[in-house]
């Protein structure tokens, strides 16, 4: 694979996704009364979406491992640009729904694959700038996507959103697809995180984690015997569908009114989350190793990741009904006034980096956890736009570490 051409395309597969999660989020308003669809509906535009790519992402890392990751780049490509086409002309939310879903789909295809490709093409001592390359990328197109988005639906409706990234993702995907050459053995990838349809936690880890030294990457890990690689590679589909089945329905049961529904869905979600559990104690190769989850710091990282990502998603999603429908701001408005999250959630990538060699862990996310509560409580009680920029600039950096 020639360098050049690959830095640039997983740059642009990484940014596509990147937009896609964050360009969104000023325009739900306007696509609920446009499609006069329920605030459940609307939050399943977003959640469809993530139960895709959490359910799938290391499976589809290990499809690239498997079949070569420019052809999942490609198919993740075109099939992203694809969905977002369809949504751009959904007749209703339902279809939304549905397309943000096979979107997700793509889209866990792509992600691993924009990685996996730079592991393939680089070697080990000279990947260091291309991942510092993407990973800049994703944070500059994740902070810039509300803005586009505001200023997209300000000005031509919420469906345009959806036809920003159609071009470059073909445009890509079928580039890859008619690539000449072969391409060399794919070294195993570990799958970014997902990045969601607000800028929370997750998305921010792709764009704000420091590039990894040569020496920390997996794909400068000493080589494995084949028969560890074999199994590394192998497809857990089972636990790729059991995950994907409890995450929807514990997002049924989180977005439904409390009654016969959520109550179904709540025992929905512990039966097939018992299932994946069972099954993945039991798989050869399983999605989730059990020395990883069972590391007392890997777990401790992972609440803090989720809880800190639930509560980001979580204020943004409301305070955009507050701005626009309370306050009356447009798209574009709500936008301007949430600036102050992107930029801080950037700034909060290298200011974390040295909080982090001087103060420490433990320090650090005391600190952190701080200020998310101080940026939470402005929030709660902001009373005009002035306190909402306080608190989205409190809330980013306590997040983003």
């Amino acid at each position: 694979m020639k360098r050049s051409p690959t830095l640039v395309s997983s740059v642009a597969g990484a940014v596509v996704v990147a937009l896609d999660g964050t360009v969104l989020t000023v325009a739900q308003p306007v696509l609920r009364r446009d499609l006069d669809a329920s605030l459940a509906q609307v939050q399943w535009t977003g959640t469809g979406y993530l139960v895709a790519v959490a359910g799938l992402l290391v499976f589809a890392g290990r499809l690239g491992d498997r079949y070569g990751h420019r052809r999942t780049f490609a198919v993740g490509m075109l099939g992203f640009g694809a969905a977002s086409a369809g949504i751009a002309v959904a007749p209703d939310v339902g279809w939304v729904i549905a397309l943000r879903v096979v979107q997700g789909v793509f889209g866990a295809l792509l992600q691993p694959a924009t990685l996996g490709m730079l592991r393939s093409a680089y070697p080990a001592e000279r990947l260091r700038r291309p991942i510092a390359v993407r990973t800049a990328a994703i944070g500059l197109a994740a902070a810039a996507g509300p803005m586009l988005g505001g200023a997209l639906t300000t000005g031509f409706g919420w469906r345009a959103v959806f036809l920003l990234n159609v071009v470059p993702a073909l445009v890509f995907g079928t580039l890859a697809l008619t690539a000449g050459g072969r391409e060399p053995a794919a070294r195993t990838t570990t799958a970014p995180p997902p990045v969601s349809s607000t800028p929370s936690s997750a998305a921010v880890a792709a764009s704000s984690a420091p590039a990894p030294s040569p020496s920390a990457s997996s794909a400068s890990a000493p080589s494995v015997p084949a028969s560890v690689a074999a199994s590394v590679r192998a497809l857990d589909v089972a636990g790729a569908l059991w995950l994907a089945v409890a995450l929807a329905c514990l997002v049924h049961t989180l977005v439904a009114p409390w009654g016969p529904a959520g109550a179904t869905g709540a025992v929905a979600a512990v039966v097939a989350g018992a299932a994946f559990v069972r099954h993945e104690r039991r798989a050869p190769a399983p999605l989730v190793p059990a020395a990883l989850i069972g590391s007392p710091p890997v777990r401790a990282a992972l609440i803090l990741l989720v809880t800190a990502s639930a509560v980001l998603n979580g204020s943004l999603f409301a305070c955009v009904y507050v701005l626009q429908d309370d306050l009356g701001l447009t798209p574009l408005g709500t936008a301007l006034v949430s600036l102050p999250l992107a930029a801080f959630l950037v700034a909060a990538a290298p200011a974390s980096a040295v909080l982090l060699r001087r103060a420490g862990a433990v320090r650090s996310v005391a600190g952190a956890v701080a200020v998310l509560a101080a940026g939470l409580l402005v929030l709660a009680a902001a009373p005009g736009t002035a306190a909402f920029c306080l608190g989205f600039a409190l809330v980013a950096p306590g997040s983003g570490r």
